[in-house]
């Protein structure tokens, strides 16, 4: 199930196909501008789906050998498998934020200090409003000029983040099958979903590296049962 929240709180709800029906407020609007910009910190952290790998030694042409054995196991009716097939399963749940209170310098210094490109931005008891990437913040088109004076710099740093963030902004809860997500951040653009409950809080975030990983773990991502 997807939903799209914004400054009023959500505005749809429903399913894949009934989403790219409001394509205007999901996509079109500021869809190039939410690019991923800065690194994922969970590529930094290769050890986030060790429990699905099996612990044996690596060799040296492990990509190879890995890419073979995968292969050769799939064959092999006897092989546990663990289907992967929902958003909870490989979700971040460990979110970073951005206060809907908070300025452009805030922002960038959240998105700075973890290595986000991007966070979604929420209201003080958590509901998503909107999503923030650091292309948003440091857009050329905002920038003062080199001859600019420096209050033009402090302007624009104490501006607030509300003001340049991306809204609405699609989300999805942690049941929905991970096929219609993958094909949502294909039609979009955008890097990943917040991951929302019922009320519109901020459970985690799925991104498309989440399901690359998930997809070349061993055993494999489950996506066609």
């Amino acid at each position: 199930m997807f939903s799209v929240y914004g400054k009023a709180g959500r505005v749809f709800r429903g399913s894949m196909e009934e989403l790219r029906q409001v394509g205007p407020i999901a996509r079109a609007n500021r869809s190039h501008v939410v690019a991923p910009v800065g690194l994922d910190p969970q590529d930094q952290n290769p050890s986030r789906f060790n429990e699905l790998m099996a612990q044996t030694p690596v060799p040296s042409d492990s990509a190879h050998r890995t890419a073979l054995a995968a292969y050769n196991q799939t064959g092999n009716p006897s092989m546990p498998r663990h289907p992967l097939s929902r958003v909870d399963a490989l979700m971040s749940k460990s979110v970073t934020t951005v206060s809907d209170s908070a300025t452009v310098d805030q922002a960038w210094q959240v998105l700075a200090h973890n290595r986000l490109g991007q966070a979604p931005v929420v209201t003080p008891d958590g509901t998503l409003v909107g999503l923030i990437s650091r292309a948003d913040l440091m857009r050329a088109d905002r920038l003062p000029g080199p001859d600019s004076h420096a209050l033009a710099w402090r302007a624009l740093l104490m501006q607030p983040v509300v003001e340049l963030m991306w809204t609405p902004v699609p989300s999805v809860s942690p049941d929905t099958d991970i096929r219609r997500v993958a094909r949502v951040l294909l039609d979009t653009g955008l890097p990943g979903l917040p991951v929302v409950d019922e009320d519109g809080k901020v459970t985690g975030f799925v991104s498309r590296s989440d399901i690359l990983r998930a997809v070349v773990a061993d055993p494999p991502l489950d996506l066609w049962t």
